[in-house]
């Protein structure tokens, strides 16, 4: 390569890092074309999934303030992911499973490095949406409960109050008189 492609090169890759909140580097040896093109559709719009060169990726990581030197040895690949982290780690997760030959070699997320132990339980969480759907509906809970709490004292005076009331209404049956106590 030119100097000048290696420059483009760079600058593209080191673009690519900062815009993107995660990155996972792959092993691609032995799988086809049309099976990373496969793994490619599989990411989605949220994910671009790129061959790179280690030497021009090590500097492009450099640049960007990122640590992804021990990732970058034999044949390399990285997933840009601009979207959900879980979403694009499951993809790549389910692919690996049906493809031995991708294997995940780590990442970053958010400026974090990540092993590829770490990127497989990034996978098995739930999806973002999920995620806050059960938060949203926890809340509900909680604010329902917490409105049940504080409504039971009232109501419970309220049954009391009730209950004199009707018992005062009866002539207060089950009272002695005042007479009947005399006697």
């Amino acid at each position: 390569m030119a100097t000048s492609d290696k420059n483009a090169a760079v600058a593209e890759i080191t673009e690519k890092l900062r815009d993107s909140n995660a990155a996972v580097v792959t092993s691609y040896t032995g799988l086809t074309v049309a099976q990373l093109k496969e793994l490619r559709r599989s990411l989605g719009e949220n994910a671009q999934y790129r061959v790179v060169k280690n030497t021009l990726t090590k500097i492009a990581a450099k640049e960007a303030g990122i640590q992804l030197d021990e990732h970058l040895k034999g044949s390399t690949a990285v997933a840009f992911v601009t979207g959900d982290p879980v979403t694009a780690a499951k993809g790549l997760r389910d692919f690996a499973k049906e493809n031995p030959a991708l294997v995940i070699k780590g990442g970053v997320l958010e400026g974090k490095a990540l092993s590829a132990d770490e990127i497989k339980k990034l996978a098995d969480l739930e999806s973002r949406e999920v995620l806050l759907a059960k938060l949203a509906g926890g809340m509900k809970a909680s604010t329902a409960k917490a409105a049940a709490t504080f409504q039971a004292p009232l109501t419970k005076f309220a049954r009391t109050a009730d209950a004199l009331r009707s018992k005062v209404e009866q002539g207060g049956a089950g009272t002695p008189a005042p007479a009947e106590a005399a006697e």
